[in-house]
């Protein structure tokens, strides 16, 4: 039986280093006023996580992605999966970014380690998508104003079937005749 107030390999750590709990806000580890900083009222959350499994020969892509939730001043995480975060410097919002690096893993994997609830309490909404989503008529903030007037929980974007080819479901296939369809 595992003892949670014995922190094996902590010991030589500096003092405030291990938390019993975790969140995604960033700040640096030498400014404990930093901490001041973190949203304590539920009227400040975030509204929403863009979470996503990446390789460089998708950033074109996921650039379009991010900048359409950053602009909506939402969190962006990006799970490195080929190990290379340096080739993503050269966008203006990586800073902005999460960065998680972990080669050859797959998007589920992430998810189960990084998207813990406690840590992601704060966001009342979590977008884990491809990198290879198509995006370009999509806004982030109307997707979110229908799911929340449908009262829809778990949703995924339908895909058309006049530009993509490559559909695996049909329950995945937009009804243009509805705004959502089940």
């Amino acid at each position: 039986r595992w003892n949670w107030n014995r922190r094996t390999g902590a010991e030589g750590l500096p003092r405030g280093i291990v938390q019993t709990s975790s969140d995604m806000f960033l700040r640096p580890l030498w400014d404990p006023a930093a901490n001041r900083a973190i949203p304590k009222n539920k009227n400040d959350r975030h509204k929403a996580l863009l979470a996503m499994a990446v390789g460089i020969s998708q950033m074109q892509n996921v650039d379009v992605m991010a900048r359409k939730f950053l602009n909506e001043s939402y969190t962006v995480m990006l799970f490195h999966y080929d190990g290379n975060v340096d080739g993503w410097r050269s966008l203006e919002w990586s800073d902005k970014a999460i960065h998680i690096v972990a080669p050859n893993q797959t998007k589920w994997w992430f998810a189960k380690r990084f998207l813990h609830p406690s840590v992601v309490a704060i966001y009342d909404f979590i977008f884990l998508w491809d990198e290879d989503l198509g995006v370009e008529n999509f806004d982030p903030r109307r997707y979110i104003d229908i799911m929340v007037s449908e009262g829809l929980e778990i949703t995924q974007p339908a895909l058309d079937p006049d530009l993509s080819t490559d559909i695996h479901h049909r329950i995945t296939i937009r009804n243009k005749m509805t705004k959502v369809h089940r």
